[in-house]
């Protein structure tokens, strides 16, 4: 038997492909992923597709995974529009729901489970209404007042870890990048997209953003991946929230240089555009450019899922009273605890990049 059995819902996410990357090939260690969607590629892992919403055929699921050791519980449920439905009783429900669904029948089947990873994000420090504490710290900078099913999965979890013999882990990353398909909220995707259609009209890579100049730290998805199989064997990790980042900060007008290189393009002058708003409209010209190039990515809607309307939000558009204000997280308790991987995020850009184009999602350069 495995010595380590690894369930990861939402598999087919940024988190979740991170994870599956992170843990394949390892010796004695079996993977299970779920989600509805199945992972382009699923390094090793045992997939599953399945409803989180659905208590009926989540019981018969889990109920049976008698063997999982680590929960790593990545799935995510997003409105259209994205950035309203946050602050929305339903879409606040749905993710709690989802969580209980699975955990409930898993942790009366589960007798071995040692550990969960839950996944939350830079919302619990109320960094999607107001300008946060900088550097915001966990425990100390959280902002319980605004409603967010990031508390209502917490608190649950919380209260039946007291008596339980498995720990919790909470992981706080800020903009995931990575290499996924239909991915709610993946910058990549969506500026891979907007990129390939203006380089096959012979123009530059046009920056799209807003008037003000935000300050971001970016997520690697492959990094974060292997901090969390970092955390299912490092003690200090048990009953912790971590923030993660790459380890520096950015500025989408600075990167875009740097983007359209990657991208095999000249990066061109300003030209303001909401994509959420004016990008549907050349779904036939992807799906030409589709066949062109003999590509494997779906139409635009299923590749780039929401992640046009979350490009628009970190390009500040929307956004001109948050000059100024960065969005820092401090990491120093996860280094000093033992995570000290870091990357150029300038760097991270060039490799997903080339990842998609290499696996044929986006046009070669």
């Amino acid at each position: 038997m495995a010595r380590k059995t690894v369930l990861v819902t939402g598999a087919s996410g940024l988190v979740g492909m991170g994870v599956l990357k992170a843990f394949g090939g390892e010796k004695d260690t079996r993977v299970i992923a779920v989600s509805r969607r199945r992972p382009f590629d699923t390094y090793g892992a045992e997939w599953i597709s399945a409803d989180l919403t659905d208590p009926e055929a989540c019981n018969r699921l889990f109920g049976e995974m008698k063997d999982v050791t680590h929960l790593v519980f990545a799935a995510l449920f997003e409105k259209p529009g994205l950035v309203a439905g946050w602050l929305e009783e339903d879409q606040i429900d749905t993710n709690d729901r989802m969580l209980r669904n699975t955990f409930e029948p898993l942790r009366k089947a589960a007798k071995g489970l040692t550990q969960v990873v839950l996944l939350q994000g830079t919302k619990a420090y109320g960094a999607h209404v107001h300008p946060i504490v900088t550097p915001a710290r966990a425990y100390r900078d959280e902002d319980k007042t605004i409603p967010n099913f990031y508390w209502r999965q917490q608190d649950y979890l919380e209260g039946l870890e007291k008596n339980a013999d498995w720990d919790l882990t909470i992981m706080r990353p800020q903009i995931i990048f990575g290499v996924a398909v239909g991915a709610a909220m993946n910058p990549l995707s969506a500026i891979g997209v907007y990129g390939a259609l203006l380089k096959a009209k012979g123009e530059p890579l046009y920056y799209p953003g807003g008037p003000v100049d935000l300050v971001w730290e970016g997520v690697d998805a492959d990094m974060l991946g292997r901090c969390i199989k970092w955390t299912t064997e490092a003690k200090v990790a048990r009953r912790k929230a971590y923030n993660f980042t790459n380890g520096d900060v950015y500025v989408w007008r600075s990167c875009w240089p740097a983007i359209a290189r990657a991208l095999g393009m000249e990066a061109g002058p300003e030209r303001k555009m909401l994509l959420g708003e004016t990008m549907p409209a050349h779904s036939a010209e992807w799906d030409a450019l589709r066949k062109k190039h003999d590509l494997v990515a779906p139409d635009m809607t299923s590749f780039v899922n929401q992640s046009f309307n979350y490009v628009d939000l970190l390009m500040a558009h929307g956004l001109e009273e948050r000059r100024g204000l960065p969005t820092i997280l401090s990491t120093v308790e996860l280094r000093q605890d033992g995570f000290t991987e870091v990357i150029d995020t300038e760097a991270m850009f060039a490799k997903f990049f080339k990842e998609f184009q290499d696996r044929k999602l986006l046009p070669p350069v």
